[in-house]
Formats: C-alpha cells, structure tokens, sequence
C-alpha cells in the first residue's frame, strides 16, 4: 500500500493557490478537493448544491446565529462541520489527496502525512491577475481581492487554532509572483519529495 501523503493549501486571493493546489495534484495522480466536495455532501443531504455553496467558506453571520452549547443554527457553521467531517474521514481512510483551504492544515494536524502549505502573493501580481482572470477594472478587482481575503481569514481564525497566513504555522509559506505557476508547483513538489524522503529514513 502506498504511503499516505496529505497536502493542505492555503492561500491568498489571487495567488493562483487554486491552480497550483490542483497542478500537483494533477502531476502527482492524487485526488483533489476543493468546494467540489460540496456535490457529494449536497447528494447524501438530497439537497442542491447550490444551496449549499452560498455559504462555503464564509465566516457565520452573528446577527442571524443563535447556539445552544455546541449546536449552531448557522448554515455557514453546519456547512463548514460537514466539510471538516468529511475530509478527516478520507484521512482516516487513509486516502491521498491535495485541499484547498477548509482550515485544512489544523483540521488534520494531527495527521502525519500532513504537509501544509501556504501560497502568498505580491499585490500587484494578485491585482493583475485577478482583472484579467475576472475582466474587472482595477478598483473591482481590489474590491473583490479584499473581500475574499477578509472572509478567508475570518472564516479561518474562527476554526482554526492559529491566525490565516501566519509562516510559523505552516510547514512552507511560498510568493508565488517570483515563480508564476509553474515556478512554484516545481519548488512544492521538490519540497514535497524531500519530505517524503526523509520521512521514509526517519522509519
């Protein structure tokens, strides 16, 4: 049986996380998982996964919340524990695969397969490529890097034990401006053979 090797991804609106995230999965024959996994979860609830997607990754709305002890009425919360279940049930599986976001990186910490990853980018990389990626002027797209990152990190710090982007907390943080795509999913996947390898001569 294949060793099992779990790469978690975090990133920066704009960075091409995304892209990157799913290149290595690709070259590495893994399965990938982003908001995708929402059209299994939304098949077993016999709900549309439309219905499900509004609230993905974003933070709960307190106006709208009421909790009692540890049950939530909040969609976004529901939404964001059936995530969490489901790839800590994949990993307890034993499965392989390549995530983006999800607090994926403290969700399955205590994993060992565990490599956790965080893709940044320069402002005016972000900026350039999220206008021609989404045909926006510039003010759009600076409207809508910031909305993204905001709700990317509130949603984070929420679930996770540690703050969104934070580099002690993350096995690799890495600007994917100096690299582009290709650049960059190269240096991962050199990092992610070296840490194979040692942990191969670690056994």
């Amino acid at each position: 049986m294949d060793e099992q090797v779990i790469i978690a991804i975090s990133r920066e609106f704009g960075s091409a996380g995304h892209e990157i995230a799913e290149q290595i999965a690709k070259d590495r024959g893994m399965t990938f998982y982003d908001r995708g996994m929402l059209d299994e979860i939304a098949s077993e609830m016999n709900v549309k996964v439309e219905v499900l997607e509004q609230y993905d990754e974003k933070p709960r709305n307190f106006m709208m919340t009421r909790k009692v002890g540890k049950y939530s009425n909040s969609m976004e919360e529901i939404i964001t524990e059936m995530q969490f279940d489901y790839i800590k049930k994949k990993a307890q599986e034993g499965e392989s695969f390549v995530i983006v976001g999800r607090c994926s990186e403290t969700v399955l910490q205590d994993f060992d397969s565990l490599i956790s990853i965080f893709v940044c980018g320069d402002e005016d990389h972000k900026l350039e490529r999220v206008m021609e990626r989404y045909d926006l002027s510039k003010s759009d797209a600076i409207f809508k890097m910031k909305r993204h990152d905001y709700r990317r990190k509130k949603y984070h710090n929420r679930h996770s034990d540690h703050r969104w982007g934070d580099s002690r907390f993350y096995d690799i943080c890495i600007n994917s401006s100096q690299l582009h795509v290709d650049g960059t999913v190269r240096v991962l996947e050199n990092y992610i053979e070296e840490r194979l390898a040692h942990r191969k001569g670690d056994q």
